[in-house]
């Protein structure tokens, strides 16, 4: 009971580890994968458990991996993270707008984001009850938010956000309300039970409670636009909870071919009400369900090959799937207030689904070593009419390419290694609010990961 103890306490530990970790962004704002051996692949394991970390991709694999634990630490580097907009009509303060009013102008500039690096721990345990049974908790994280852009300007007129006649202002700031970005942190913790069904398959549950906490800076300027000004931007981290479940299946369908699948719900939070006047429908921001299948193949007794299938459902989320074009033709016309900032219809990210394809290989050269190589294709979620609001969130990344190895260090533990490699990727589209304008967002990205597994 002293271990048992113990045990959960380590888990409380790394939970609080955990909380003040800042977001970021592969596919969308969820994490190419959950622990160092999956990463090596690029996340490809929902037929393929290795560690107790398993239950993030797929609950009924922890019933393979025995009584072990996964302690891991990563190091992540979008760099860099930017947008450039060129063209405009740029006028000079003073100059008096046409009659059809000012644009909106963003710059013209070139600016990237601050906030370069970030540490993402991991930790997972997992206990057999009984050979056919076990129990696990797997703490990890997911985000996809966290941008700084200091200096830059925007132009408009007597400071209002959408074109109106006045004479032509420049005003500090990528959105012209000065230093402007949003940080978006995320905490999953999963109880999960897994048990076999035969002596080649499983199935398995986890009980998810999750963590968030936001904040957002810069957004001022469009406060005429908001269903409440008061709780737009500039007021500190605000946080939000709520719980979700995931299913999964694992089952040997044919000799070295085993199969997987997994279900994870949408989870329903509580509300960010200091941000009630940003996100859609006063301040929600569920996260969105996923589902995954896949195989892993035995290619020779010492090689295997694990080919994922992932969609996340990004457009079942109001705030983050809800395009601008109704802020721009309802809402700043006066026709439904809805559409405004906030309300039930109010503009998000303009997010679609995204599917993500992940074909990873693993081949041991000996008894002490085995190596992992990865790669993951996924079309980006932001459509070209999108740009304005995701210079904020440059969820862009398309294509991933990783690299890891585990080396046994005794007959119960072993250390891992993965690094992850997203070259440049990019989306450009016309600034709603100035159509002589073109905004460009992309991102670079890095990650190098080590952990520690151990038999107990």
């Amino acid at each position: 009971m002293k271990k048992f103890s113990k045990r959960i306490l380590a888990c409380a530990v790394t939970a609080a580890l955990m909380a003040p970790m800042s977001a970021f962004a592969t596919n969308g704002y969820f994490a190419h994968g959950y622990s160092t051996k999956s990463n090596g692949m690029v996340g490809a394991g929902v037929a393929l458990p290795e560690d107790a970390m398993a239950a993030a991709t797929n609950p009924a694999g922890m019933v393979w991996v025995g009584q072990t634990g996964d302690i891991g630490l990563a190091l992540f580097s979008p760099s860099p993270r930017k947008y450039t907009t060129t063209g405009g009509y740029n006028l000079p303060d003073g100059t008096p707008c046409p009659a059809q009013g000012c644009p909106f102008d963003i710059g013209p500039q070139s600016i990237k984001s601050d906030n370069s690096v970030f540490f993402i721990p991991h930790f997972g345990m997992n206990w057999m009850v009984n050979p056919q049974s076990s129990l696990g908790i797997s703490v990890y994280g997911n985000g996809g938010m966290n941008t700084k852009y200091k200096g830059g300007s925007a132009a408009h007129d007597d400071g209002s956000a959408f074109p109106a006649p006045g004479n032509s202002i420049r005003t500090p700031g990528t959105f012209g309300a000065g230093t402007a970005g949003v940080d978006l942190q995320q905490l999953f913790i999963a109880g999960t039970y897994s048990r076999k069904v035969s002596n080649t398959s499983s199935v398995g549950v986890s009980l998810i409670a999750a963590y968030q906490k936001f904040k957002a800076e810069g957004l001022a300027t469009f406060g005429p636009y908001s269903t409440d000004a008061a709780h737009l931007t500039n007021n500190g981290y605000d946080d939000s909870t709520g719980f979700g479940a995931k299913i999964g299946w694992q089952g040997q369908v044919a000799s070295g071919l085993t199969l997987g699948a997994s279900y994870q719900s949408k989870m329903s939070m509580s509300k960010f009400s200091k941000y009630k006047g940003l996100f859609a429908d006063g301040g929600s921001f569920d996260i969105p369900a996923t589902a995954t299948i896949g195989l892993a193949y035995d290619t020779t007794p010492s090689s295997k090959l694990a080919f994922d299938i992932q969609k996340i459902f990004y457009s079942d989320i109001d705030p983050i799937a809800n395009p601008i074009s109704g802020l721009l033709t309802k809402c700043a016309t006066g026709a439904d207030q809805s559409y405004c900032l906030g309300g039930s219809n109010g503009a998000g990210f303009g997010w679609q689904d995204m599917t993500i394809y992940k074909l990873g290989y693993q081949w041991a050269t000996s008894p002490a070593w085995t190596w992992r190589v990865g790669y993951s294709h996924g079309n980006q979620p932001i459509p070209s009419s999108e740009v304005m609001f995701n210079i904020l969130a440059p969820a862009v990344m398309e294509d991933h390419f990783t690299f890891g190895f585990t080396n046994k260090l005794s007959p119960t533990s072993d250390w891992s290694f993965a690094f992850m490699y997203a070259p440049n990727s990019s989306v450009s589209g016309k600034n709603p609010l100035d159509p002589t304008q073109n905004i460009k967002l992309e991102m670079t990205q890095y990650q190098a990961e080590a952990s520690y597994s151990w038999k107990f």
